[in-house]
């Protein structure tokens, strides 16, 4: 059987970052503004008057401080609330594809890779650009990779979905190194006149190289112990943009069409099937829970985030032991549970194990444990 390894990680971060006073700002102006211009209809009780937000409640209610994204002016704008990026010529490289460059070019550094060496590349991620073609053959193309390449959407779980689906296929032969990216422009599909979600995201791109251990020339590597996936349908985290809106026109513009999710079902339904996720996984691989030296969790809420590693190790965890990023990160969907291992994996020992765990919409997630080369 051969054994696989995460050869190298990389991450492109943007250059502008937001506060949540600056969302706040921005949020309550927006709302003052609505609410004089629907006076009567509120007045009538036609309408409901929008409320303010709050730096305080935003904390409280996830963690998050601030998060990184790729055009702040549009994002802090009352009367734009979204970001502002140009449209690009079919000539040009497309945004998501060119932040996935960077992270990919970081993570064959790590590697002590070059694009000669990769002979696939998957995209996994939630924000697809577009449906064809794959953003994975134009970043083969621009990287200079021979070989093959695919986009694979799981939502939030797409990373570990992704780094299950190249472990096996270099199990399987059909490929010796594979490049998995996740390039996120989550502040593109977020509802930023929604109170109850206007500060969940933010923009960042991953990638990760997966190959066979006796090809590794690493400094530092991590074996890939075992894998599991998960799925079950919900509606309760959707976005319901697509190519089929335009056969119903009336819809267009709908809040449905941007993240929506009813986030106290999400808390209820997911956060038992992540634990039993991972304890089944850690199991059924012959570990036991305290063979678990650290937990990188997908970065959606740190009150999810404590609840599941308190649950696996049974006491509340070192902030060692489980991570966060949330509060310099925001939300990230497919990409938080790389950002959390690559920035948090170099002080462990040889031979310490960890889980890398993601989870979301689906619902899914993803399990993934590993053990320090």
């Amino acid at each position: 059987m051969v054994q696989t390894v995460m050869s190298g990680t990389g991450i492109f971060v943007p250059e502008e970052q937001v506060s949540n006073d600056e969302l706040v700002i921005a949020f309550n102006q927006y709302v003052d503004n609505f609410n004089v211009a629907h006076a009567a209809d509120i007045e009538s009780g036609k309408i409901a008057a929008r409320e303010h937000s709050s730096s305080d409640f935003i904390f409280k209610a996830s963690g998050i401080e601030r998060r990184y994204v790729v055009n702040k002016s549009g994002l802090i704008d009352p009367d734009i609330l979204a970001p502002v990026l140009s449209e690009r010529t079919n000539d040009e490289i497309s945004i998501l594809a060119e932040i996935g460059v960077k992270a990919a070019e970081k993570a064959l550094d790590d590697a002590r890779l070059t694009a000669d060496d990769i002979d696939a590349v998957i995209v996994a991620c939630s924000n697809m650009q577009r449906a064809y073609p794959a953003m994975a053959i134009e970043i083969q193309k621009f990287l200079g990779i021979n070989g093959f390449a695919f986009d694979m959407n799981v939502a939030c779980s797409s990373a570990t979905f992704g780094i299950n689906v190249a472990s096996d296929m270099i199990k399987a032969c059909s490929a010796k190194r594979v490049l998995m990216v996740n390039p996120e422009i989550c502040s593109g599909h977020l509802n930023f006149r929604d109170r109850d979600s206007h500060f969940i995201f933010g923009d960042v791109a991953t990638a990760v190289i997966i190959e066979a251990q006796d090809t590794c020339q690493s400094d530092e590597s991590f074996e890939i112990i075992g894998t599991k996936l998960f799925t079950q349908f919900s509606n309760n985290i959707r976005n319901n943009f697509g190519f089929l809106n335009r056969t119903a026109p009336e819809g267009i513009g709908a809040t449905d069409k941007l993240f929506v999710q009813d986030g106290r079902r999400v808390f209820k339904e997911v956060l038992p099937l992540v634990v039993n996720l991972i304890e089944t996984h850690i199991t059924e691989t012959g570990l036991n829970l305290a063979d678990i030296r650290r937990l990188w969790l997908h970065q959606a809420n740190k009150n999810m985030n404590d609840y599941i590693g308190k649950k696996i190790f049974g006491r509340d965890p070192a902030p060692e032991e489980q991570p966060n990023v949330l509060q310099d990160f925001a939300n990230t969907s497919s990409a938080g549970s790389m950002i959390c291992f690559h920035k948090h994996h170099d002080n462990l020992q040889s031979q310490d194990m960890g889980v890398i765990c993601s989870f979301g919409a689906g619902y899914s997630a993803g399990s993934i444990i590993v053990k320090k080369s």
